[in-house]
């Protein structure tokens, strides 16, 4: 019965641990507005930055492998 207790006891230590507290968030409006317009510019410059040049590479990967 003591190990039944002990695993128990192990279980509810493990099931404790992973209870995160909630953060302190405040719900307040944004100090600012972001455009249409902006979200648009900001997420194509995401875009071009981040799929460009694998893009690139992706376009010229012919030329990569008769060059070696």
């Amino acid at each position: 019965m003591s190990g039944i207790r002990g695993s128990v006891h192990l279980l509810r230590v493990a099931v404790r641990s992973q209870i995160v507290s909630k953060a302190t968030l405040s719900h307040k409006p944004a100090k600012h507005h972001i455009s249409v317009g902006e979200q648009a510019i900001a997420l194509t410059t995401f875009f071009i930055t981040i799929l460009g040049p694998s893009g690139y590479v992706l376009a010229h990967l012919e030329d990569y492998k008769h060059h070696s």
